[in-house]
């Protein structure tokens, strides 16, 4: 037997080298193969630009009667009566405030008077202007328009006198002008009985 393995070994070295080298070949082909590697680039993302919102004009009120400094103030859109009262230093100690509607909202060109304790009446504001001009391009002829009407206008309407004229004056002015003819109930004086009897007389 030795005698045999020494005749052969040569043989059986190079055909267990072969076997070796094969079982590699065969392992490494049966290898599974690495995953690709995919290089993607970022798209790119568009920012939309920021919207700008207008910012309103402000509102130019003035303000005279029973206050610090009466003037002419620029206040902020939405201010109401009590902010122009502070622009313009505050309330005198004579000041009536229980008189007008410190929540009121202001509008632009808008004369608000504070009045005296004691004062009888307050002075006729000056209506905005595209209350005025709408007034006089849409007023039926022969209405009394109650936003901008004298108190001898206002006189000349069925169960008005002096003194609820003067009333539906300082309403106005007190609470601005009336954004309907109902309003006008809310005068002191005027219930529904008058009012039927003004409500094809008037406008706003």
């Amino acid at each position: 037997m030795s005698d045999w393995l020494q005749r052969y070994r040569g043989y059986i070295l190079i055909t267990l080298v072969n076997l070796l080298v094969s079982g590699g070949m065969v392992l490494f082909l049966r290898r599974p193969s690495p995953p690709a590697i995919v290089i993607t680039t970022p798209t790119a993302t568009t920012i939309p630009a920021p919207t700008s919102t207008p910012t309103p004009a402000p509102l130019r009120v003035y303000v005279t009667g029973a206050v610090v400094h009466p003037d002419v103030y620029l206040l902020e859109a939405g201010s109401i009566v009590r902010d122009a009262v502070v622009a313009a230093g505050g309330a005198t100690a004579e000041a009536d405030l229980n008189r007008i509607n410190l929540a009121q909202q202001v509008y632009d060109q808008q004369q608000i008077y504070i009045p005296k304790v004691g004062e009888e009446s307050l002075p006729l504001p000056s209506p905005p202007a595209s209350l005025t001009s709408a007034a006089s391009s849409v007023q039926p002829a022969g209405k009394v328009n109650i936003n901008t009407a004298t108190a001898e206008e206002l006189d000349t309407l069925p169960g008005i006198g002096p003194a609820l004229a003067q009333r539906i004056i300082e309403y106005r002015q007190t609470n601005g002008p009336f954004q309907s003819i109902e309003e006008i109930k809310n005068v002191s004086g005027i219930g529904d009985k008058l009012f039927e009897k003004l409500k094809d007389l008037i406008t706003i």
